[in-house]
């Protein structure tokens, strides 16, 4: 009877298997069944369940698989922002359902709901750019030069990278990095360093300071105070770009009224490599621009 019990199961229903009488030492094999089991295939797969749990248990426990390092948890497709780090975009005018349709989040009518008005514009008030008081100006003419020590154009000499015995002419400190790239107006020769100039060195700068000037005379040398526009300072320190776009280099344009008194002479294009001698006029000019300056102080 018992090795019947599994046919019984596939072949019978509940209802014929429980009207038939078991004998007595095996009434165990049937425990209390749940009220869904009503079906033969059912009622087999409960009883095999039930008889194969030993069976289970019995099994020897599995292997401990090898621990997965960073390296294999992490993969390209794998990569994604955290939770929260991305937000969608809110679609205005898509159901009512959304909070944000019919009127977008605009209200009805007005202004603010047809379209947008001007930057500042306050309804017809005086604005606030127009409330506030002005403070201070921005000077047009105000020109700024980049500061460039004497002891820097030294080491640059010392280092082979200048030769002393041609023109410095500013377009030569910007190919040696003796400066910076962003050179608005011109360059100004400062005194840091002057002690290092031993031997003559001639130089064409826009400005130049008491000391240096005062030092590089000493050693032999001169320094020309020359006057470039804007056109005529990228044609002395980018003469390539005028030949790429075709070009001629334009020629150098005079100094305005108010910078007459500041310069030695016209800037020379393309850029000068040998030292334009001091004219008498020009060093009677320079000698009363020096005086100037004494009795400014």
């Amino acid at each position: 009877m018992l090795r019947r019990v599994p046919e019984l199961l596939r072949t019978t229903s509940i209802a014929t298997l429980l009207s038939r009488r078991l004998p007595q030492p095996h009434r165990h094999l049937l425990p209390a069944l749940p009220a869904h089991l009503f079906s033969a295939p059912r009622l087999a797969s409960h009883f095999y369940a039930t008889q194969s749990a030993p069976v289970a248990a019995a099994r020897p426990p599995r292997a401990p698989q090898p621990l997965r390092t960073v390296g294999s948890l992490l993969r390209l497709n794998d990569l994604r922002d955290n939770p929260g780090a991305t937000k969608q975009k809110t679609r205005k005018g898509r159901g009512i359902g959304s909070g944000k349709g019919k009127t977008a989040g605009r209200g009805h009518k007005g202004q603010k709901a047809r379209g947008t008005a001007r930057f500042g514009f306050e309804g017809g008030q005086t604005p606030l750019r127009r409330r506030l008081p002005r403070r201070g100006f921005k000077n047009r003419f105000s020109l700024t030069f980049q500061p460039c020590g004497l002891g820097k154009i030294a080491k640059l000499i010392n280092a082979g990278e200048i030769d002393s015995s041609e023109l410095i002419t500013m377009k030569t400190l910007k190919d040696t990095c003796g400066i910076g790239k962003q050179i608005k107006d011109g360059i100004r020769l400062m005194g840091r360093g002057a002690e290092e100039i031993k031997w003559p060195i001639h130089f064409e700068v826009s400005r130049v300071t008491a000391r240096a000037k005062a030092a590089v005379e000493a050693a032999g040398g001169t320094v020309r105070l020359v006057y470039y526009n804007k056109l005529g300072f990228r044609a002395l320190l980018k003469p390539e770009w005028f030949a790429k776009k075709g070009r001629l280099i334009p020629k150098a344009a005079r100094p305005p009224p108010k910078q007459r008194d500041k310069v030695d002479s016209i800037g020379r294009l393309p850029a000068p490599t040998k030292p334009l001698p001091f004219t008498t006029e020009e060093l009677e000019f320079s000698a009363k621009r020096e005086a100037a300056k004494v009795a400014a102080a």
